[in-house]
């Protein structure tokens, strides 16, 4: 069994997000998603709202894969974190080139850390290059319509924050 950690922020998951799960989900028999919690940033949705709006996002897609992901937190360096829950792979979504040249940085220092963990870039599909999270926060934050960037279940947690 391949066991995969999937780390980042996911507030909130985007559909880039929901498409590197996916594809992740096509070459290992588990993924961890794994939330990094950042003491000195304040997110937009706790650690327990991300659980469930992961879950819902994959569910509303393919709900039959929802059984095959555990979602984590973590605090510390994300291969330590990976080798703590059993994972042999991380996963990097890739947008285009910048991203790239800040992962390959990461991927090698990662080996360096943890030769035993092997990093796993995937291409974010042609929809989803543009999407950040940071971008989805400002434009729902200005009440803008995020729907198309975003899965439903994220589309409407952002709607009820923003009348709250």
């Amino acid at each position: 069994m391949t066991t995969a950690f999937y780390p980042g922020s996911f507030d909130p998951m985007t559909n880039g997000h929901l498409d590197v799960l996916v594809q992740a989900l096509n070459v290992a028999s588990k993924v961890i998603v794994a939330i990094g919690i950042h003491p000195g940033k304040t997110p937009l949705f706790s650690f327990d709202e991300r659980y469930v709006l992961i879950r819902q996002s994959l569910g509303q897609f393919l709900p039959e894969k929802v059984g095959d992901i555990d979602i984590v937190s973590f605090d510390n360096l994300a291969v330590d974190a990976a080798r703590a829950h059993g994972a042999t792979m991380l996963v990097r979504g890739l947008r285009d080139g910048t991203d790239l040249d800040y992962e390959m940085q990461m991927a090698g220092m990662n080996r360096q850390m943890a030769p035993d963990i092997q990093t796993l870039f995937l291409p974010a599909g042609a929809a989803s290059r543009p999407i950040t999270a940071t971008l989805v926060r400002q434009i729902a934050a200005m009440g803008g319509d995020v729907s198309a960037f975003v899965p439903s279940a994220v589309n409407q947690a952002l709607a009820a924050r923003r009348k709250s």
